[in-house]
């Protein structure tokens, strides 16, 4: 399947940043921010443009541990109170905590490896938070350290430090001064000057005018890249593994739904390629729940009518968030429209009857039978058959396409 990665990732950027604002009050922006400062900083080092986009995705990806970090180091593994967040020392804490814990860098290091970049980017993730006096959380020294993982340091620390968004040419030259202080203790000298001839206070003001994501989008290079079944499986589970330490039920449904849609593409003869990304639209349907609020989304009993409204909206947000992919205009159609009914009923496209495809159709029915069959807060698992009479049922009514539900029933069966 050809994908453009870098377009992949700066579109799941904002699921990601989103995830870790609601779990951590950490910037919605952040993630973005280090990868402006990283490219900045590797095109003065004359990093290829292989390397450039492999050290934004990085960048982009750096905290990518941060939920695995809540519900493991700090609540034990259970869902964490968000309610507290309301108290900024508990975000506070949460973010401190995460930044010092050697499992941001090892579980991040970890999870990165599912992700096919280009060129070796071996313990970058793992020693981005390494000092240069070897006072970080795995005490690697600078000369230990590879230049990536400085780089993401530095630009790390730039926006953690600073406000990027509103700082005044004063201020970063203040901001300039702080980091040159901090050299040969947090930063190597290399990597302090390479930051002051890279990054200028006319870089920080197009950041603030453009935005980090815009700015690089026209500068940085991307381009599509064909990549196997497996490598798209891994970026699948790389993103589901996120939301799984979001809510417990959206990774086990996104991959199960998933791997029914490759099952049943192969089934109805799909060519490869076509069946893979019937694959990635099943696994990413559900990416738009990154912004609802997991009160919600682990609610045990019925929702209100505001909260059901509020849940909608994920369908929408699928939509926002694929549709900054280049070159998925079919899979972000098929996974957008996995809540549209054949009468009209559904939700949100206002699409009905003839305007739903076949791969809108059965991307529909197969999300309804996973949902079905799977335990959820609110219900236990369904067997196949009572779960076939459903969705008959809601066939009979012109909700779904019947045909495909008989033929769901014919291979799960």
């Amino acid at each position: 399947m050809k994908l453009n990665l870098t377009d992949t990732l700066f579109a799941l950027s904002f699921a990601l940043d989103t995830v870790q604002y609601e779990m951590g009050g950490i910037s919605n922006e952040h993630g973005k921010h280090v990868a402006f400062i990283s490219y900045l900083m590797g095109k003065y080092l004359n990093y290829d443009n292989d390397k450039l986009n492999d050290l934004v995705g990085l960048a982009i990806l750096h905290d990518n541990a941060f939920t695995e970090y809540v519900r493991e180091e700090y609540n034990g593994g259970e869902l964490y109170d968000y309610d507290a967040i309301a108290n900024d020392s508990e975000a506070s804490k949460l973010r401190n905590g995460f930044l010092t814990h050697p499992m941001h860098n090892v579980v991040g290091e970890k999870n990165i490896s599912l992700i096919p970049f280009r060129t070796d980017v071996k313990d970058v993730i793992l020693y981005h938070h390494e000092n240069a006096d070897g006072s970080g959380p795995l005490h690697k020294r600078d000369y230990e350290v590879n230049e990536m993982a400085q780089i993401i340091h530095i630009a790390d620390m730039m926006d953690v430090l600073f406000d990027l968004k509103i700082m005044s040419e004063d201020e970063f030259d203040k901001a300039i001064i702080k980091i040159k202080n901090l050299e040969g203790k947090l930063f190597s000298t290399k990597m302090v000057d390479t930051l002051i001839k890279s990054v200028s206070y006319e870089d920080i003001y197009d950041l603030q005018r453009m935005g980090a994501v815009p700015y690089l989008r026209l500068h940085l290079k991307s381009y599509e890249h064909d990549y196997n079944d497996q490598e798209i499986r891994n970026i699948c589970e790389f993103f589901a593994n996120i939301v799984d330490y979001k809510s417990s039920v959206t990774k086990r449904h996104s991959l199960g739904v998933a791997d029914k849609c490759y099952k049943m593409a192969k089934y109805y003869n799909f060519d490869d390629d076509k069946a893979i990304r019937f694959y990635f639209a099943g696994a990413f349907h559900d990416i738009g729940k990154l912004i609802i609020n997991n009160d919600i989304l682990e609610k045990p009993g019925k929702l209100t009518s505001e909260e059901f409204e509020h849940i909608k909206n994920h369908a929408k947000a699928t939509e926002m968030i694929l549709s900054n992919i280049s070159g998925i205009d079919d899979i972000t159609r098929w996974a957008s429209r996995h809540h549209e009914k054949l009468d009209g009923t559904g939700y949100t496209s206002n699409v009905s009857g003839t305007d739903l495809s076949f791969e809108d159709r059965l991307l529909a029915c197969i999300d309804i039978y996973q949902a079905l069959v799977e335990k959820r807060s609110y219900k236990d698992d369904f067997r196949h058959n009572d779960s076939i009479e459903i969705m008959r049922d809601m066939a009979r009514n012109n909700k779904i396409d019947g045909n495909i539900v008989e033929d769901i029933n014919k291979y799960f069966g």
